[in-house]
């Protein structure tokens, strides 16, 4: 089949379920995903074929994201702070607003001097914190931990793919009580989202992402960050700093709760689309 008739029906069988640009992405990414060409070699041969392998790779995509699926999870990767990152079903797929986070923790720690900088990342997932700051902190001891087995074995393959060393723990972080060390920075992205805002959840996250991840129960919200600041209260170096990727909708009762465990300066600071997201605390 020519590619371009592929890209026709490609765009009618998509078309009740998603804008025209939309779709324009999702066509853009796979031919240079499976393809390795761009539109613009379309345009120049019109008349380009698709072997049989070739159609059934983008025949697949296209049902895939005809159940909702997201397209990162159907090429396998994704972007993160100008860095690859393998992703699968097993992990969350990284946000914009988390790269807000990573830009916050760099430009804070690359204008202050540390003798021996260590930071833990609680809740790695695909490894995008950790990996990312390790790219932008070369001098940095960076370790990681996960729940997920299937979590830290994909997040070690792309701290091998990004060619950077990161010590990666499994384990359950609500059960622990002692940390490895003391660390200058602890920073988390943990599950947050309550059962009650699944309705402002769109399908094709709430289908595919893993909810061990997002979510938690309405009535104790904040069980991560409550567990996550008294270790840090604990297990952080003097001058040590904390921060979290946080619920725009609990940011006072975040602080309060930070406060409470005894870090007695708190800051918020809201993310691109102006919701309070992030959070730095220190003792």
């Amino acid at each position: 089949m020519k590619l371009k008739l592929f890209k026709e029906q490609f765009y009618n069988k998509l078309e009740s379920k998603f804008p025209q640009s939309e779709i324009a992405t999702f066509f853009k990414i796979l031919i240079d995903s499976y393809l390795s060409i761009k539109p613009v070699d379309l345009v120049l041969n019109p008349d380009l074929e698709l072997s049989v392998e070739q159609l059934k790779l983008m025949k697949t995509a296209e049902e895939r994201l005809h159940t909702n699926e997201p397209i990162q999870y159907i090429i396998g990767e994704t972007e993160f702070y100008g860095y690859p990152f393998e992703v699968t079903d097993a992990v969350l797929i990284p946000r914009p607003e988390t790269e807000e986070l990573v830009e916050w923790i760099t430009k804070d720690l690359q204008e202050q001097v540390f003798t021996n900088l260590s930071i833990l990342d609680i809740g790695t997932g695909s490894g995008c914190i950790a990996i990312s700051l390790a790219k932008n902190l070369p001098n940095a001891k960076i370790s990681a931990i996960d729940i997920s087995e299937r979590a830290i074995e994909l997040a070690q393959r792309n701290a091998e793919k990004n060619a950077v060393s990161v010590n990666f723990l499994e384990r359950d972080i609500l059960n622990t009580s002692v940390l490895p060390h003391k660390y200058t920075v602890i920073v988390s992205n943990p599950p947050y989202v309550r059962n009650l805002e699944k309705a402002e959840i769109v399908s094709n996250v709430l289908d595919h992402e893993p909810e061990l991840a997002l979510f938690v129960d309405d009535n104790d919200p904040l069980i991560f960050y409550r567990k996550i600041s008294e270790l840090a209260y604990s297990f952080l170096e003097e001058e040590g700093i904390l921060y979290f990727e946080i619920n725009q909708y609990l940011g006072a009762e975040t602080i309060n709760l930070i406060k409470n465990i005894g870090f007695t300066t708190v800051e918020l600071r809201d993310d691109f689309a102006g919701k309070p997201r992030m959070i730095k605390a220190k003792r």
